[in-house]
């Protein structure tokens, strides 16, 4: 089955790359073109329901901020009128919440759409500003191509991820939360037979769990509804994670729910040490946030509470 990142490239070089290069021959070696942003088929991980809404035969066209004022415009109208039929699939259907996905853009605009900034974010407090499944969904998808570069630059740039103080600091408060969920209070409202509690726990601790997962990875979370489908196909406790919290969710017992809780922790446990980022003995991870949150080299960042990110 053809997924939507596939159709959108086969669709751009049956019919925006020609029209690019009889109609906009003066700047074609500027024009970059891709599937990028907010959707499941930026993801690949579209299928026959999603096709519903937002979907089908389309792509980006990035310029740079004086060819989008010069021809952006005259661009998008030529856009058009090319088939909005291809392969079988089409056209797309765009919804109220769709608007703006695909297109003609100039590069800064597409960026601050997600990350709120025209240009690569330059402090810390602005990288902690910008959501995570934002950058996930600045940096996802595909370029097809790119003569000039600029389009990709500022995409490697976001894709190099997390300033390595702020990667700490969410690390550090990720095992906060991860040790008060799923090490503490998971039992103690197993024990009062607080249903709902734990249930909620679940969910708090599986979505901190596969952030935790995604970071040790230095690769950005997506939208929810993605990340533990996502977080299987990461290097680093990837498949193990995402099995463990589809067990957890599967089982009914709370002690076996306790006993794969604690292996999902010791497995980051573990991990820390081996990227020599935590010096706490144990298994507690309370502790060992601590501890990461001490190897932050800014003192302004490392004085924010470990709890707080």
């Amino acid at each position: 089955m053809m997924n939507g990142l596939e159709l959108s490239e086969k669709y751009y070089w049956a019919f925006g790359a020609p029209l690019i290069a009889q109609k906009f021959g003066d700047c074609k070696d500027r024009i970059a073109a891709g599937l990028v942003g907010d959707g499941s088929e930026c993801y690949g991980f579209d299928d026959e329901i999603s096709r519903d809404h937002d979907w089908g035969p389309a792509f980006c066209l990035w310029l740079d901020q004086g060819d989008y004022r010069a021809v952006g415009a005259r661009l998008e109208e030529e856009l058009a009128g090319i088939p909005g039929d291809f392969e079988g699939f089409g056209p797309r259907m765009v919804s109220e919440w769709g608007r703006g996905r695909v297109g003609v853009f100039e590069i800064g605009q597409f960026y601050k759409k997600f990350i709120g900034f025209d240009r690569v974010p330059a402090s810390v407090r602005e990288w902690r500003a910008i959501p995570e499944n934002n950058l996930a969904a600045a940096t996802n998808g595909k370029v097809f191509v790119d003569p000039s570069g600029g389009f990709t630059d500022f995409r490697n740039r976001l894709l190099g991820f997390y300033p390595e103080d702020v990667r700490l600091k969410k690390i550090a408060a990720r095992c906060m939360t991860l040790g008060q969920l799923g090490q503490y209070n998971f039992a103690r409202c197993a024990q009062r037979q607080e249903a709902v509690a734990a249930r909620y726990i679940e969910g708090q601790f599986s979505a901190q769990a596969i952030s935790m997962v995604f970071l040790l990875n230095r690769r950005y979370a997506p939208f929810y509804k993605w990340m533990h489908r996502a977080v299987r196909a990461l290097p680093i406790l990837g498949e193990i994670t995402n099995k463990l919290l589809l067990d957890i969710a599967n089982s009914y017992g709370y002690g076996k729910k306790i006993t794969l809780l604690e292996q999902v922790c010791a497995n980051i446990v573990e991990e820390l040490r081996r990227q020599s980022l935590t010096d706490a003995s144990g298994d507690f991870l309370l502790d060992h946030g601590r501890s990461v949150q001490e190897k932050i080299q800014d003192p302004e960042l490392r004085s924010i509470d470990v709890w707080l990110e």
